[in-house]
């Protein structure tokens, strides 16, 4: 073959992998709209509602589902039939999964091969090192998700079925708990969503179950399974089994111990003798419920007290937690466990007049670096946007409330003071476009609005110049 159509074979290849990352942004973007407009037509057709409902509760169902934030404007266990739960349901789960994966599980449902393209954009998507068992990772992915969910399904089973019969009993198990595994936070148990099961070990400590495996990452459950593999004996867990992990398990599993403890402790101390939410429990049942608000706050978005009457404290630290989220390649939003900790080694090493950013004695790049503030800046910058916004729409609206709901909506949490539904309808598209922007990513958005960079000047080099900060 001529050696000029091997070069350019050759540069067709290089082209694609550079331009691998831009073209899973636009995917992402452009898949989750397809998704949430699909979603909104299906769920606004009569088979789908008992009663007819606005188009603009439809959509907002719809990005929230997607999204797996849990903020809505209507209650779906009465304005859906059962054909509209299902229809929410599975744009959960599609939400929850993320568009690459679903894309890819269609594919080899369809028995197609997958491209370099799309292996490419399985590696940016995922964050993984190598283009190899790129097919095998999805299938694992889709595999782990439904056997945790199934697991899931058969505990909240033994609360539902004796409470509603088998059928409905059944179908409300595996609903919840696709819910809670993607961390939607989205009910069909009517307005009191699950407040009157506070007091529930089942539905509590099986909804922990769900959340905590979503909100891991699958990354993180892979690297533990792996190493699960390696344990030989009891001892051999005690003294290696961390050590063999991976610094981002690492990282993930200590950041969410630590979260989960601090958040707990302190609804447990703002709320214990407030009645509006804790104060007549018994002291182990406001245990239960102070871990369960920690969680949820985090990742989740289901209520067992009320957050329209939290204390302004909690409602503040419950922002806090918001907005921090889960952690990177799972179910949950925020700006990620890990990019707080790297945030947080970083004013760490400054503080020190350390040179390198040093975690469980690996070196940190500084490329990292600048991501991690990039998502905190942009996130920040997008949610203020977005609360000053419905501020100036809804004046008349409590600013704390309003940060509360905006707080949840870019960190896809779905906690809500009781607001949602009374916002007025401008302020209930800023939630949406808030909602589909802390789904997708800060940055992944901010890289649709700016397009395709320009690699033609990354190897320049200019001459260093120092300024005042601080």
């Amino acid at each position: 073959m001529d050696s000029r159509y091997k070069n350019m074979r050759k540069k067709t290849i290089k082209e694609r992998l550079q331009e691998g990352s831009f073209n899973t942004v636009r995917v992402i973007g452009m898949g989750f709209l397809f998704v949430i407009l699909i979603g909104a037509v299906l769920l606004w057709m009569p088979f789908s509602v008992t009663t007819p409902m606005k188009f603009t509760d439809a959509l907002f169902t719809s990005v929230t589902a997607v999204c797996v934030t849990g903020l809505v404007t209507v209650t779906p266990a009465v304005q859906f039939t059962v054909v509209g739960k299902v229809i929410l349901l599975f744009l959960i789960q599609i939400g929850g999964l993320g568009i690459i994966a679903c894309v890819v599980a269609f594919m080899i449902l369809a028995g197609q091969r997958i491209s370099l393209r799309r292996r490419v954009m399985i590696q940016e998507s995922y964050g993984l090192d190598t283009l190899s068992g790129m097919v095998q990772y999805i299938i694992r992915i889709i595999k782990g998700t439904f056997f945790v969910e199934g697991i899931g399904a058969l505990a909240y089973s033994f609360y539902f079925v004796p409470k509603y019969g088998v059928l409905k009993g059944i179908a409300y198990a595996i609903f919840h708990a696709i819910s809670a595994f993607c961390n939607a936070g989205i009910d069909i148990l009517g307005s009191s969503s699950y407040m009157h099961m506070v007091t529930s070990p089942i539905i509590n400590f099986t909804t922990i179950f769900l959340v905590v495996s979503g909100g891991l990452g699958f990354v993180v459950w892979y690297d533990i399974l792996n190493n699960i593999k390696q344990v030989r004996n009891i001892k051999d867990v005690r003294r290696n089994f961390f050590h063999r992990l991976s610094l981002q398990s690492k990282i993930v599993l200590t950041m969410t111990a630590w979260l989960l403890l601090f958040g707990m402790f302190a609804f447990l101390l703002l709320e214990y003798h407030n009645p509006v939410t804790m104060g007549k429990l018994t002291f182990w049942q406001k245990v239960q419920a102070s871990l369960f608000q920690s969680i949820s706050t985090r990742t989740a978005g289901f209520a067992t007290v009320s957050q329209s009457g939290l204390t302004a404290a909690s409602k503040a630290i419950g922002c806090m937690l918001m907005m921090i989220g889960g952690s990177s390649g799972g179910t949950a939003g925020g700006v990620k466990t890990t990019t707080v900790a790297l945030l947080l080694l970083t004013c760490l090493s400054v503080v020190r007049g350390s040179r390198d950013i040093e975690c469980y004695g690996r070196k940190i790049p500084l490329s990292q670096v600048k991501s991690a503030v990039t998502i905190l800046f942009l996130t920040i910058m997008f949610w203020m946007s977005g609360t000053i916004i419905i501020t100036i729409l809804d004046p008349q609206v409590n600013f704390l409330r309003i940060v509360y709901e905006t707080t949840s909506a870019i960190a896809t949490v779905g906690l809500s003071a009781d607001l949602t539904p009374s916002l007025s309808r401008a302020s209930q598209y800023v939630l949406m476009v808030i909602m589909y922007i802390g789904r997708i990513g800060p940055v992944t958005m901010a890289m649709i609005f700016a397009g395709k960079g320009k690699n033609a000047e990354q190897y320049r080099e200019l001459p260093e110049k120092q300024i005042m900060i601080g």
